[in-house]
This record gives structure tokens, C-alpha cells and sequence, in this order.
């Protein structure tokens, strides 16, 4: 009578003493556009601004920028100080979604609230199967049945490579993958002497 595992583990040790290097995907350009042209909208303000205040009297920017403050309820400088400290945050808090290979396991981080991103931690032995079949998207099948899909990044290809290679090392098999990492078949890692003993009398 055979049993059979979900899939073939490697000796004890092997896998498990294995840590990847801590490598972080940041999310595509398209993602932070907006942020970055916020960024720039607000720099260029804060230019004007502080060019206006250096003008000569009875030009068009010290007349929009210095004098027309008497009348307002927020100062020009007022108002490019925040528009660049809110531009900023933006930036930042746009850069803060991605995937992080972490030694332990995967880090997913995706932006739902209006200031901290929220993370999600998988580790390696919670992964049944990863899946790179996808054009969309890259996606963890999980041992209790559910399914993780990883947030996207610039580098795709980067990002693949490298859960295919912590994969590789942990036995978890891969969906479409590039065949560059794989593990061991049934017997690679068979002891020595049983090999020995199997070669020499295939009838026992």
C-alpha cells in the first residue's frame, strides 16, 4: 500500500534552513503617476510663489501672488507649504504598496485607507502552489484552500524569478513558471545506500 503527499519534500533541513535575500517590488509607474504629477503641480506653485515675492513691484506674479493676499483668508506661502507637504505624503504613501520577499515568507502591502497601507504576511510553508500563469496577476495558492493574488509591481519578471527560486528551494511547485528553478523528482534525494542496494539487486 503507497501513500501519497501533496508533494515531494525535500530532506529535513534542506528546505527549511533556506532563507532568501530580502528583496522589495515597488508598485508600476502607473500607479504612482498621479502622486508624481501632484508632486510637480505643487513644486511649481511654491516657484511661483517664491519668485513672485522676489518680483519688482506692479508685475503680473507679485500682483497675483504678494499683493492679492491682503484679501485672502490663506497667504500664497500658506498655501504652497501645504500643497507640498500634502504632495509628498502622496508620494510616499504611493510608494508604500508592493511585495516584499522577506526571508520567512511574502509581504503583501496594498493601500485601502487614507494613510497606512495594509499588510499582509504569507509564509513559505503556508503555499500549496504559486502561480505565474497569469498575464494579470501572480497568484498563491494557500494550504487551507484560499488563494492570495499578489498586488502588481514594476517587476514582474523580477518578482517571478525570485518566488520561483524560493519555490525551487522549498519543494512548492510552480504554475507556469519558466523551468530555469525547479525541485528535486521523486528518489533525487534517495540515501545513498539505498541506491546502492536498489543498482545492485533490482529483483529485492
Amino acid at each position: 500500500m503507497s501513500t501519497q503527499v501533496a508533494r515531494i519534500s525535500r530532506p529535513p533541513g534542506f528546505d527549511m534552513s533556506y532563507r532568501p535575500a530580502e528583496e522589495l517590488f515597488g508598485p508600476p509607474l502607473g500607479y504612482r503617476l498621479p502622486s508624481l504629477i501632484y508632486l510637480g503641480i505643487a513644486l511649481t506653485v511654491g516657484a511661483m510663489v517664491l519668485i513672485a515675492e522676489r518680483s519688482a513691484p506692479g508685475t503680473w506674479l507679485r500682483d497675483t501672488f504678494v499683493v492679492a493676499d491682503t484679501y485672502r483668508v490663506i497667504s500664497s506661502r500658506t498655501l504652497a507649504t501645504l500643497l507640498l507637504v500634502s504632495a509628498v505624503a502622496a508620494v510616499m504613501r504611493g510608494g508604500m504598496r508592493g511585495v516584499r520577499i522577506r526571508g520567512d515568507g511574502v509581504e503583501c502591502r496594498e493601500i485601502t485607507g487614507l494613510i497606512w497601507p495594509q499588510i499582509r504576511r504569507i509564509r513559505w510553508a503556508q503555499i500549496d502552489t504559486v502561480r505565474l500563469d497569469s498575464k494579470s496577476s501572480i497568484g498563491l495558492d494557500l494550504w487551507d484552500g484560499s488563494r492570495a493574488e499578489l498586488p502588481p509591481v514594476r517587476d514582474r519578471a523580477g518578482l517571478s524569478a525570485a518566488l520561483e527560486r524560493v519555490a525551487a528551494a522549498h519543494a512548492i511547485p510552480v504554475e507556469g513558471g519558466s523551468g530555469l528553478f525547479d525541485y528535486p523528482e521523486e528518489g533525487e534525494y534517495e540515501a545513498p545506500e539505498r541506491r546502492r542496494v536498489s543498482q545492485a539487486d533490482p529483483h529485492d
